[in-house]
Order: structure tokens, then C-alpha cells, then sequence
């Protein structure tokens, strides 16, 4: 009787070893872990300008498409600026082609005033020849030199003018510069009015209203971003070893039973999760005790399930014995 419990406790030892060995063995080789989450990009929603909410398009958990129109801003201050800011513009414009008219014709004056001053000092040798062999009188000499020295007034006062047209209508060309780029900017500050979706995803923890107010770059709402998912499993730092890129993986969300995923190691972490906490842990003590860290996972999903949602607990098993990719 004695010999037939200890050959019982033998193989129920024997068995128990080897479940063990099993278990230890399976799980070296498809570390595993339900410390994990489901993840996608969350887009902040915000306006690029200032002002009261005219119009709100959308409500909490609805899906939208890229392009769709989430709220408006009333745009009456911003309409009203791009219209001066326009007019404004239109001004330079017409005054630059009366600026450049004006210059053109200073540039005439210049060319005429010289070939006249040119003519005067030409006459101005002349007489002085003549008076110096006595064939005319000093008035005449005294004659040219007058209309010599006017036609140099006349030639200098044009030079000073085609440079005043000049400088005006290269101060106005700026002005145009200026004014084209201020006109953009209340174009810009208009189209800005109106809030579209930046990417395919759901809209989440929105209390935006008619009337709110809403200060540019604000964080108003968010957009879960539909166009990419992923799990951020915490494995423990004796499995990473053996966990490379590219390795298959297999995913079973809480809130998704009976689904299993398919994906692959995207990246490892090169920090603990404690690493980047708000408090990290503070070893220098002498109450320290060793724990085995966590470092995060990321697992790309090759297909994702249509009914994910952010931060759903998942379990993650990674297939080590496949070749990294």
C-alpha cells in the first residue's frame, strides 16, 4: 500500500515538474503580457485665430472625415480686415503707377536739360573764342555765361527730382511688399475662421458651444486619429533578450472577445516605464528592494479591429522562435 502512494506522489511530482518546465519553457520562448494598451495618435483641436464661436458641426464620439467641418469662428472683425487690408493694397498699386510715370518722365526731363546745359556750355566756348579775338562785345560773353550757368540749375534741379521719384516710388514698391503680405495675413486669419478635421478619426471630450470663446492655439477638443493604430504592451526586462523588431505578435483585447490580432514588434523602449514617471523611483535607501522592471513595447497591429478604442486593456504574446524582420 505504502509503495502505491509513494509511485502516485511520484508521478503527480513527475507531472508537476514537468507542467513546470512546460510552462517555463513556453513562456521563455512567447513572452507574454496583459500589461498592455491599445494606442492612437490624439490630435489637440485648436483655432489659428481668436474669437466667438459662430457655429459648431459637430458632437462627442461622432466620427468625422478628413476635411469636414468641426466649428466656425464669427468672421466679421476677420472679413472686415482682408477687405481694408485689400483696399489698402489697391492703393499702393495705383500710386505706384503714378510713381513710375512721374519717374519716367523726370528721367525725360534729365536727358533734355543735359543735351540743353551741353548746347549752353558749347555756346559758351564759342563766345569766349569770339570775345578773345575781339569780335564780340563783353555782354555777349557775359550773356553766355548766364544762360550756361541757368541750364546747369535747370539740368541739377531735374537730377534731384528723378531722384526723389525714385526713392518715392521705390519707398511705395515696399509699401506694396507690406501691404500684399498684410493682405495675405487677413486672408489667412479669414479662411482660419472655419475649423476642419485634420485626419479621418472621432471626436472626443468637446464642450465647445456657440459663443465660447476661444483664444488661437487653445486646445478646444480632441480628434482620435482613426488612421493608425497600435498596442504599448510593458513586458518585463528579463523577456526583452530575446524580443526583437519584426517578430510576430498576437493581441487579444478585454473589450473585444473571442477577437485575436495579429502584429509585429515595432520598437523596444529604451527606457522603463518608472524612468519617465513623475516620480521616479528613489533607490538610495535602505529600505530598497529589488523589482523587475517593465519597458515598453510597441506593437504595430497589421489589421486593426474596427471597434478599438484608446487605452482598452489588451494581452500581448510575442513569438521569439520567428525571424526578426
Amino acid at each position: 500500500m505504502k509503495k502505491w502512494k509513494f509511485g502516485i506522489a511520484a508521478v503527480v511530482l513527475i507531472a508537476a515538474g514537468g507542467g513546470l518546465w512546460g510552462y517555463w519553457w513556453y513562456s521563455t520562448l512567447y513572452p507574454s503580457t496583459q500589461d498592455a494598451y491599445v494606442r492612437a495618435h490624439i490630435v489637440d483641436i485648436s483655432a489659428e485665430v481668436t474669437g466667438l464661436v459662430s457655429k459648431v458641426y459637430v458632437t462627442e464620439n461622432q466620427k468625422v472625415a478628413q476635411g469636414d467641418p468641426l466649428f466656425e469662428l464669427d468672421d466679421e472683425i476677420y472679413r472686415n480686415a482682408a477687405t481694408e487690408a485689400q483696399a489698402q493694397l489697391e492703393i499702393a498699386k495705383d500710386q505706384q503707377a503714378g510713381l513710375d510715370r512721374k519717374a519716367k518722365a523726370a528721367k525725360a526731363a534729365v536727358k533734355s536739360t543735359s543735351t540743353a546745359a551741353e548746347t549752353a556750355h558749347a555756346q559758351l566756348t564759342r563766345i569766349r573764342a569770339l570775345f578773345e579775338s575781339g569780335d564780340v562785345a563783353q555782354a555777349a560773353l557775359d550773356q553766355a555765361k548766364t544762360a550756361a550757368a541757368q541750364a546747369d540749375t535747370a539740368r541739377d534741379t531735374a537730377r534731384a527730382q528723378l531722384q526723389q521719384a525714385r526713392d518715392a516710388a521705390t519707398a511705395n514698391k515696399d509699401a506694396i511688399v507690406s501691404d500684399g503680405a498684410a493682405y495675405r495675413m487677413a486672408e489667412y486669419n479669414l479662411a482660419h475662421t472655419k475649423i476642419t478635421a485634420p485626419a479621418d478619426g472621432w471626436v472626443s471630450n468637446i464642450r465647445l458651444r456657440p459663443g465660447s470663446s476661444v483664444t488661437a492655439h487653445e486646445p478646444l477638443f480632441a480628434l482620435v486619429d482613426a488612421s493608425h493604430w497600435w498596442i504599448d504592451a510593458n513586458f518585463k526586462e528579463t523577456d526583452l533578450p530575446r524580443i526583437r523588431p519584426g517578430q510576430p505578435a498576437t493581441i487579444s483585447v478585454d473589450m473585444l472577445p473571442g477577437v485575436t490580432l495579429k502584429g509585429h514588434v515595432a520598437s523596444i523602449g529604451r527606457g522603463s516605464g518608472s524612468t519617465f514617471s513623475l516620480l521616479p523611483a528613489e533607490n538610495a535607501s535602505g529600505n530598497w528592494v529589488k523589482v523587475t522592471q517593465r519597458f515598453p513595447v510597441r506593437i504595430a497591429l497589421d489589421k486593426p479591429d474596427p471597434g478599438l478604442r484608446v487605452g482598452a486593456s489588451s494581452s500581448v504574446t510575442v513569438d521569439t522562435t520567428a525571424d526578426a524582420k
